[in-house]
């Protein structure tokens, strides 16, 4: 066919799809459909503050008790990083040495992946048990992963210390984050600050030396006595029964009773030689918020400027996927739904960092047009 017969066939085809378009109803159809599936895809799009790459990372913690810092670097760390390096794919390592433990951190190439990674660093590690040092007692590989980083951070504090303080906002916050747990594709959650319950065990030397037993007689008598331990087995009567000996301490008063030492045929009980405290945990750190002159939780409580609150903080983070924005207001829902409830007089919450917002904020107009 001659050339010139090619250009009109292409200039009558390009004409006709101009005339369709300028004088059909087809441009404005597609138009609107091209709106639409835009529309979908910023609605259904999961939306989140911290990108969705694969970065494996792990953190192997070593425990070597007895050791100091520098002993931990050089028997341990140093060890530990060279082993690792030599695990392909890997990017960077970085360690940290402390009296008596040590973390190593493991992060390999993008786009590496997540679970061969893992596979790589526990079969390194476990076929070299040989050269570890005698030092060390135990050791844990956590991976880490992007979605731990919290989404959502809401923070109890109380503006009556007197009667509601640290220790018992944990406790109101262990409450709160086991409903918390329930939300659908909601991930890790984690209690930062406050002092959680325990039972401490005060020994007293002068007791001791009095009924002449030593702290080790009572540390093995508490390690063995908090045992239950099937012993055998029997039948009777087409019934099959399970014989264990020992029992757990169910409570303080089994603890003092403990019998930690025989003097002479007398028993020592624990309560002879130590003082047992079931409460907080001796205080470690300190917690606290405090809001300005125009924060609005002067309004809304007996808050005052420049003072200082006692605060324990949840985090909630999410699943792998699902749309930050949506599971940052069902915690929120949900919060102000529990602080109804769980919350006594003088205790109030603030969410002090919520990823679900700022993502949000990415399409303002139309989250506007979705709450209508």
């Amino acid at each position: 066919m001659p050339p010139s017969n090619l250009t009109e066939m292409r200039h009558g085809l390009l004409s006709r799809i101009i005339d369709i378009f300028l004088r059909g109803s087809l441009a404005p159809l597609l138009m609107v459909l091209s709106l639409m599936a835009g529309a979908a895809a910023i609605f259904l799009t999961p939306r989140e503050e911290e990108p969705q790459i694969v970065v494996p990372m792990a953190d192997v913690m070593v425990a070597a008790p007895g050791l100091s810092a520098q002993e931990v670097e050089r028997q341990v760390v140093t060890p530990l990083e060279k082993l690792l390096f030599q695990i392909d794919g890997v990017e960077h390592i970085y360690s940290s040495a402390q009296a008596d433990r040590a973390i190593v951190t493991v992060r390999f190439y993008v786009g590496e992946d997540r679970v061969a990674s893992l596979v790589k660093i526990y079969n390194k590690i476990f076929s070299h048990t040989d050269i570890i040092s005698p030092d060390v007692t135990s050791w844990v590989v956590k991976p880490v992963e992007i979605d731990d980083v919290p989404i959502v951070i809401a923070t109890l504090w109380s503006d009556r210390p007197d009667s509601v303080d640290d220790y018992a906002l944990r406790r109101i916050a262990g409450e709160v984050e086991i409903a918390l747990q329930a939300i659908p594709e909601t991930n890790r959650t984690q209690i930062v600050g406050g002092r959680p319950r325990v039972v401490r065990v005060e020994i007293d030397p002068d007791a001791l030396s009095a009924r002449r037993t030593a702290p080790l007689d009572v540390a093995f008598a508490l390690n063995v006595s908090n045992v239950r331990r099937p012993t055998g087995s029997f039948d009777r009567e087409d019934q099959h029964f399970t014989v264990k000996a020992g029992d757990f301490f169910t409570g303080v008063q089994d603890l003092k009773r403990a019998v930690v030492n025989v003097v002479d045929g007398t028993p020592v009980f624990l309560e002879d030689v130590a003082r047992i405290i079931d409460g907080p945990e001796e205080r470690l750190t300190y917690d606290w918020i405090g809001f300005g002159p125009a924060d609005k939780a002067q309004e809304k409580s007996d808050a005052r400027p420049g003072v200082l609150f006692p605060a324990v903080s949840i985090a909630i983070a999410k699943q792998k996927g699902p749309n930050a924005v949506s599971v940052s207001k069902q915690v929120k829902v949900r919060l102000a739904e529990l602080s109804k409830t769980y919350f006594p007089a003088g205790v109030h919450y603030r969410i002090t960092r919520d990823y679900g917002e700022t993502a949000r904020c990415l399409v303002p107009a139309f989250d506007g047009l979705g709450s209508l």
